[in-house]
């Protein structure tokens, strides 16, 4: 779903400079295996919702590792209260089912805000901010479940899930009857992992991802990307030290140099190849010669005279013919 702007505010800080160092705090995270919060679970000794402000700060700042233990739907000592954060926000207000807003507090001079005292759990809200720029209303990515399910996840952690292509990586989808892009990463040792682009400032603060401890698993959807989105990741190792933003190993598409990020693609292709692979299994190629050509894809042929690499439908058009002639059976992808 698109965000709705009135005089929208620009996003600062779209450069990909890397923050110093950060330690993780302890609060709602157990990375040992010990319990971890559930998202809708009463907040024992929080009045009103409010966290300490050692949390509320360590959330604002990425270094909470477990942001689903607080932010979005949860019970609290009055009812029901919904956390968000509003990094770019003066005030936040919470727009319910039947359109009425309900006005948020900020925590001990954070940017997080809380409205609680809801007599009901929201199963579906928005937020609106506001700032000197205007006013703007949005998803909220912690009030989203994980589109993974219990058998990803154990295939994941086992290591026998054989269509992986279809779970990692930045999927566009329907999730909960929202529009938006699903990102996974496997990153078992790393202390937090967030997604990072242009969307949100390239700021690790703003969209930490869901941990899934047993599976070394991360995943977070994002309601309102679309394709041709840049992202990468940005990860916290375990020894607390910042990591350079890192590319998405299972990305469908790649930007040109000498640019390096990800970018959301929408599979479209439709393929034509059915005889073929109707017919594929009765040549199972151990009984005739093989000859493999290794071809590094970038340096094999370049356009002249400005010495732009081939794209790989160029490289289809010339490459294929020309192994054929030279008498291969097989092409090898170098990286």
């Amino acid at each position: 779903m698109s965000e709705r702007h009135e005089n929208p505010a620009s996003v600062s800080g779209t450069d990909q400079a890397q923050r110093p160092t950060r330690q993780l705090t302890g609060d709602g995270s157990d990375r040992a295996g010990g319990r971890r919060s559930v998202a809708g679970e009463r907040d024992s000794g929080l009045a009103a919702g409010h966290p300490p402000a050692s949390v509320a700060r360590a959330l604002c700042d990425g270094e909470h590792a477990d942001p689903f233990a607080l932010l979005g739907a949860h019970r609290c000592s009055d009812g029901w209260c919904v956390r968000a954060l509003g990094l770019d926000a003066d005030e936040l207000a919470l727009e319910l089912e039947d359109a009425s807003r309900v006005p948020m507090q900020r925590v001990d001079a954070t940017s997080l805000f809380v409205a609680s005292g809801l007599e009901q759990r929201p199963a579906r809200y928005r937020l609106w901010s506001r700032n000197q720029g205007g006013t703007w209303c949005h998803e909220d990515p912690y009030r989203f479940s994980s589109p993974l399910g219990p058998l990803d996840l154990h295939l994941m952690a086992e290591g026998t899930h054989l269509e992986l292509y279809e779970r990692f990586g930045a999927r566009l989808l329907r999730h909960e009857g929202v529009e938006g892009v699903h990102f996974c990463v496997w990153a078992p040792n790393a202390r937090r992992v967030s997604v990072v682009g242009p969307f949100n400032g390239w700021d690790g603060r703003r969209h930490v991802m869901r941990q899934h401890p047993g599976a070394g698993v991360w995943d977070l959807f994002v309601p309102g990307l679309h394709a041709g989105e840049l992202y990468k990741f940005e990860i916290l190792a375990a020894n607390g030290r910042l990591l350079p933003l890192k590319a998405d190993p299972f990305a469908r598409r790649m930007e040109p140099p000498p640019g390096n990020a990800c970018i959301v693609e929408q599979d479209e292709h439709v393929w034509g190849d059915a005889a073929w692979m109707a017919q594929r299994p009765a040549q199972s190629g151990r009984d005739r010669p093989v000859a493999i050509y290794e071809v590094h894809v970038g340096s094999w042929r370049r356009h002249q005279p400005d010495g732009r690499p081939y794209s790989y439908d160029e490289l289809a058009e010339s490459l294929i013919p020309y192994v054929l002639k030279m008498g291969f059976t097989h092409i090898e992808l170098l990286p």
